[in-house]
């Protein structure tokens, strides 16, 4: 309501969305040619998913649209199934994400680090400029001035006014300067035939049995993983760049409608775009949900009502448009630095980028870069636990007293085992453990492993010290866990 009472906000939505729009056309495309379907299928799944999540969504200013990760994952369906299976695919995945959000999967997003969204980011913006590659291969000469002026103009129209997005500009001034040169070059129509009529309500013809689940649940689960994963992880990006706080359970619960609305108008299902997200807010400035509502309008309007003139759009605008989304994308501050950060980040934040660039999945760089922080953390946590040995006398005699410090999980208990003299100490041995809390069931294994060979030795083992949480889960789970 804000925006719409400000001229001057109202006009950056306003052209934020078609700007986005704009760019929306042959991603789209292309992305329905990567899942086996007509252009038409990606184009409107980008309507609807564009138009019901400015709706539904907890992440203002937000694009969400037909992506490569979902059509990826979709694909094998189209496929070997049909259409129809993959609209059942679309409108599973969608229910499963509502149902995953209900349960509480956003906030699982704090477990990841920052290093892996260091590499997740960048490993965008590299996707982002190879997807641009194709475009720049055996194509006529004029196309690569064509890009090298884009990207002069978007760099440089700013400076002049920001009243309308560079962007924009870029994107108008090429495609007269083709029509009036009437110079041959690829365009917008090249890239598939755009539809000439509106989206209908479409409902799946199959079979509504156990045998239709066993064929698309495994699809539609990870369609549902997947586009959670890249949607939280593009709001949380988002959060970041516009200082504000986004309500993570609805924007995942709202991804699930908009997919189960997509499937109903015979949409491929899709998720939040980086890309197109980072046009929106960080080169054009938009920060509401109109500029999302617009940038679906805006897409139908064009594709239907102006195909034919959107048709003739040079792809060297756009590219140089996707090109330079690219830079801004990227990191630069984490190259800078590298030489101060610790190796473990590094390693994080490189196998992120490695793993998503390798298989062009976003989802899988990030659950990769998650495990190597995972086992890095477990491992320098494991060294920080510490066991000190010290004879005590008292009026019973002598006795060993193991003080450990630190925590224990499966990492550093393991270690534990190791740590005590079992034939130098006398027959009483006192292991403290005010200074460590036990978190596991095989921290409680190699205690009773301890325990266990001290008796086989003659000697009697008293554990003191254990806080409450830890004394509850060792007498729940001692002597109940087989051999030591």
């Amino acid at each position: 309501m804000t925006a719409l009472r400000s001229p001057k906000t109202l006009r950056t939505e306003v052209l934020a969305g078609l700007v986005v729009a704009l760019a929306l056309i042959p991603e789209a495309i292309s992305f329905s040619i990567i899942a086996g379907v007509d252009p038409q299928v990606g184009l409107f799944a980008s309507f609807t998913m564009a138009v019901a999540i400015s709706f539904l969504g907890g992440r203002p200013a937000m694009i969400s649209a037909a992506t490569g990760a979902i059509a990826l994952v979709i694909a094998p369906v189209m496929r070997d199934h049909g259409y129809d299976y993959l609209i059942a695919t679309v409108l599973l995945g969608g229910l499963i994400q509502v149902v995953l959000a209900l349960a509480g999967v956003a906030k699982l997003m704090r477990f990841i680090p920052r290093s892996v969204m260091v590499g997740f980011v960048n490993a965008l913006a590299i996707l982002i400029f190879l997807a641009q590659l194709p475009h720049l291969v055996d194509v006529p000469w004029a196309v690569y001035p064509m890009v090298a002026v884009g990207i002069a103009v978007i760099v440089g129209f700013p400076r002049i006014s920001s009243v309308i997005p560079a962007p924009l500009v870029a994107i108008v001034a090429l495609t007269a300067f083709v029509l009036i040169g009437a110079i041959d070059v690829p365009d917008v129509g090249d890239e598939g035939e755009l539809p000439d009529s509106l989206p209908a309500w479409f409902v799946p013809d199959v079979p509504f049995t156990l045998d239709t689940l066993e064929t698309i649940a495994p699809y539609a689960l990870a369609m549902a993983l997947v586009g959670l994963l890249e949607s939280l992880l593009t709001a949380k990006l988002v959060d970041d760049i516009t200082d504000t706080h986004s309500d993570k359970t609805r924007e995942a619960w709202g991804q699930g409608a908009a997919n189960v609305v997509t499937g109903f108008f015979g949409g491929m299902g899709g998720c939040a775009m980086i890309g197109q997200t980072m046009i929106n807010v960080k080169v054009s400035g938009a920060r509401t949900r109109i500029s999302t509502f617009l940038a679906g309008v805006f897409l139908l309007i064009l594709v239907v009502g102006f195909g034919d003139v959107v048709a003739l759009i040079p792809m060297a605008a756009l590219v140089a448009v996707m090109i330079m989304v690219s830079v801004g994308t990227f990191d630069w501050h984490s190259v800078r630095t590298l030489p101060r950060m610790p190796k473990s980040e590094t390693a994080v934040m490189l196998t992120t980028v490695a793993a998503t660039v390798a298989t062009h999945n976003l989802a899988i760089g990030v659950v990769a870069g998650v495990l190597v922080a995972m086992t890095l953390f477990a491992r320098r946590v494991a060294h920080v636990t510490q066991t000190h040995r010290e004879l005590v006398e008292d009026e019973r005699g002598t006795k060993a007293v193991y003080r450990v410090t630190g925590e224990l999980f499966f990492a550093s208990s393991n270690d534990l085992y190791t740590q005590f003299q079992y034939a130098e100490d006398p027959d009483r041995v006192v292991i403290d453990l005010s200074g460590s809390h036990i978190w596991d069931a095989s921290t409680v294994a190699a205690l009773d492993a301890i325990t266990t060979k001290y008796d086989r030795k003659g000697k009697s083992v008293e554990i003191i010290g254990l806080n409450e949480a830890s004394a509850e889960r060792h007498g729940r789970l001692s002597g109940q866990l087989g051999g030591h």
